[in-house]
């Protein structure tokens, strides 16, 4: 059996005749990798199995047992993201009416297999599987990071709420002032409020501008979890200009899955990517290293050789809302709102910093996640 290139769709074929499945994998392979399965129970324990990648689906009709409708029927309700291809004979084209108006059939092919017509279908077929998945993965990626900003928004938010009962209690309240006087207080809770406010604010325009930067990277090409993967994934499809590109390099020790938040994680590297870019503006040889390692953790670290952070400023760089940037934009929260996603999943942000040579800043995981990909 030939060996498939890489990144081929997967098809799984049904039918009771092994001369028929093997005529089947012989015809489309290495162009497709085959998985074949000679009844629905087989078809089944396939689509199972936690590392199934199977695309599309063809299936004859008329088997033993259970026939290829059922196999259809339990697709649609357990595997809808699978496209799926019905082969039949010309005379069961009437039986077939009930099975093909109560499911998603993609085409019906009949037998014999037409090769052209196959190849064609299953080209097809392909191209929508991809676009399935394309659309499963970014709801996945839309839930992942909504949940981490419903969770990281929560805690300024209360804030808010509890300084405002408070202030409302004080003011309609009769009773004699204590402690601080109620000028005062009002004046401590509104700056209060108003730091949390901002941090809010702040924390969704971050979020806002880093999905910008990281939209046109594939969620499906981040779902395979390499740190590699996803480093050359970002690479191509951020907007690079050609010197930009040419002065980037990515240097894998020893790569590993990026099991946790992978979309967040993504738009972490688009946003460091980002700086970095805008430090190194006007260089007259830039340069930019993405190093893949862990030293008893995982990491990701982005090197640049731009002009560097005053330690004033890199002291403060994850605590407090500073920037070198503030007259193109920079609101300085970028860099915390980062931090605070590694964080979310037990990681953690570190910047370093040379004043007019270079700076480095490394994505650290939790120690769980350094089992090579």
């Amino acid at each position: 059996m030939s060996e498939n290139p890489p990144n081929v769709a997967t098809v799984l074929y049904v039918d009771d005749e092994e001369l028929a499945c093997k005529y089947f994998a012989r015809a489309i392979e290495p162009d497709y990798k085959v998985l074949t399965a000679p009844g629905v129970s087989e078809a089944l324990a396939i689509l199972r199995q936690p590392d199934c990648k199977v695309e599309v689906l063809v299936t004859d009709y008329r088997m033993p047992g259970q026939a290829g409708g059922e196999l259809l029927r339990v697709v649609e309700q357990h595997y809808p993201h699978l496209v799926r291809i019905l082969v039949t004979a010309y005379a069961d084209k009437e039986v077939l009416l009930e099975t093909v108006n109560g499911g998603d059939i993609f085409r019906i092919l009949e037998k014999p297999l037409d090769m052209g017509a196959l190849r064609s279908a299953l080209r097809l077929a392909s191209a929508s599987a991809r676009e399935r998945a394309a659309r499963r993965h970014s709801m996945l990626a839309i839930e992942e990071t909504v949940a981490f900003l419903a969770h990281e928004l929560n805690t300024p938010l209360s804030t808010i709420a509890n300084f405002a009962r408070t202030l409302q209690r004080r003011v309609n309240s009769d009773e004699p002032e204590r402690g601080l006087p109620l000028k005062a207080e009002i004046g401590n809770a509104a700056a209060h409020m108003t730091d949390n406010a901002r941090y809010c604010l702040s924390v969704l325009s971050s979020f806002v501008e880093s999905v910008k930067r990281a939209c046109v990277v594939p969620p499906a090409r981040l779902a395979e979890g390499s740190a590699a993967q996803m480093i050359s994934a970002i690479l191509n499809s951020y907007p690079l200009t050609p010197p930009q590109r040419a002065a980037v390099a990515v240097d894998v020790r020893q790569d590993f899955t990026v099991r946790a938040s992978p979309n967040c994680v993504a738009l972490v590297l688009s946003s460091v990517l980002s700086n970095a870019l805008r430090a190194l503006e006007g260089h007259p040889a830039p340069s930019l290293r993405f190093v893949v390692a862990h030293e008893g953790r995982p990491y990701i670290s982005l090197e640049d050789n731009g002009p560097g952070i005053p330690p004033a400023i890199l002291n403060r760089l994850l605590i407090d809302p500073v920037t070198m940037h503030g007259r193109s934009g920079g609101s300085g929260w970028g860099l915390i709102f980062c931090n605070r996603v590694m964080q979310s999943f037990g990681g953690h942000l570190r910047v370093q910093s040379e004043q007019g040579q270079w700076t480095t800043v490394t994505l650290n995981f939790p120690a769980s996640e350094k089992e090579p990909a």
